[in-house]
C-alpha cells in the first residue's frame, strides 16, 4: 500500500487524474471503476478538464459504479446512475452505454447481484478503481461487519451512514435504508485500487484501515491485502496516523519512473 499525503488538496485529484490519464495512453479500452459520493469530484472536474482541452479521451474506456441504493425510481437525481451520469459521464466522451451500475431497481435483488458479478467478468475486470472511505471505515456500501470476501449483494445501511449521506437528499427525504453494492472481494479484484480521503472526520477510519488490523470492524483494512493500492490524503485526514512521517519520505524519494 502506498500512502501519499499531500498539503494541496488539489493534487490528489491532479494524481488520480494522472493514473487515469496514464492507464488510458497505454490501453485506450481500460475499465474504470467509478465511486460517488464527495471524495471523488475533484477527479472528476480533473478528468473533465482534460477532455475539454483535448489531452484526454475516454472515447472507447467502460466503466462500473460501485454502488446503488434500492428503490429509487431511475432518473432519480440521488440515484449514484443520475450522479456519475451528471458528474462525469456528460462531461467527457465515455459512452453511456459504456457504463454500468447494480440494478437496484430490480424485483431480484440476488440475481441482480449475480448479473453485476459476470457482467465485469466479461469486461476483462476493473482496471483502476477509485474509492472513498466513510467515517466508519465503510469502503462502498460494505459496512463494518461485512466479509472481506464479499460479493455484490444487498446491505442495509447503518444510522451513522445515512445521517452522512442525507447531506445529498432534498430536505425530508430518507436515505434508502438498503442498497445494492460491490462486495469487498469484488473490490479486491481491481488491478489498481486508488482510495482519497480529506479532512479530520475521516482521520480515524484512515488511521484504522493502513495502520490497525485487519478486520471486518475496519472493512476498508482489505486494502492492506492488495497489491496495488494507493491512498490520497491531506493533513487532515492523515493526522492519526502513527508513521505520516515515514509515508511522506517514501512519496517524497520516490524514483521518477514509479507511477502511482
Amino acid at each position: 500500500m502506498e500512502v501519499v499525503i499531500l498539503q494541496d488538496p488539489g493534487m490528489q485529484a491532479r494524481l488520480a487524474a494522472d493514473a487515469i490519464e496514464q492507464l488510458i495512453a497505454r490501453r485506450p479500452q481500460a475499465v474504470l471503476g467509478l465511486a460517488t459520493g464527495s471524495s471523488p469530484l475533484g477527479v472528476y472536474d480533473e478528468l473533465a478538464a482534460r477532455h475539454a482541452s483535448g489531452q484526454l479521451s475516454l472515447r472507447q474506456a467502460q466503466a462500473f459504479l460501485l454502488d446503488e441504493y434500492v428503490g429509487l425510481p431511475p432518473g432519480h437525481p440521488c440515484a449514484y446512475r443520475t450522479v456519475i451520469e451528471v458528474e462525469l459521464v456528460r462531461r467527457v466522451d465515455l459512452d453511456p452505454a459504456a457504463v454500468r451500475g447494480p440494478q437496484g431497481g430490480r424485483e431480484d435483488l440476488v440475481a441482480a447481484g449475480r448479473d453485476y458479478e459476470q457482467a465485469i467478468r466479461a469486461a476483462g475486470g476493473v482496471d483502476l478503481q477509485l474509492l472513498g472511505i466513510g467515517t466508519d471505515g465503510h469502503l462502498a456500501f460494505n459496512e463494518p461487519g461485512s466479509s472481506l470476501t464479499s460479493r455484490t449483494r444487498v446491505k442495509t445501511l447503518t444510522a451513522r451512514t445515512r445521517q452522512d449521506n442525507s447531506r445529498f437528499f432534498p430536505p425530508g427525504e430518507a436515505v434508502p435504508r438498503h442498497v445494492l453494492t460491490q462486495g469487498l472481494g469484488t473490490i479486491g479484484e481491481a488491478r489498481h485500487l486508488v482510495l482519497l480521503a480529506t479532512g479530520e472526520s475521516k482521520a480515524e477510519a484512515v488511521a484504522a484501515a493502513v495502520e490497525g488490523p485487519l478486520s471486518a470492524r475496519c472493512p476498508a483494512s482489505v486494502l492492506q491485502l492488495h497489491p496495488h493500492a494507493t491512498v490520497l490524503l491531506d493533513e487532515a485526514a492523515a493526522s492519526r496516523l502513527g508513521l505520516a512521517d515515514y509515508y511522506r519520505e517514501c512519496f517524497d524519494g520516490k524514483p521518477p519512473w514509479q507511477r502511482l
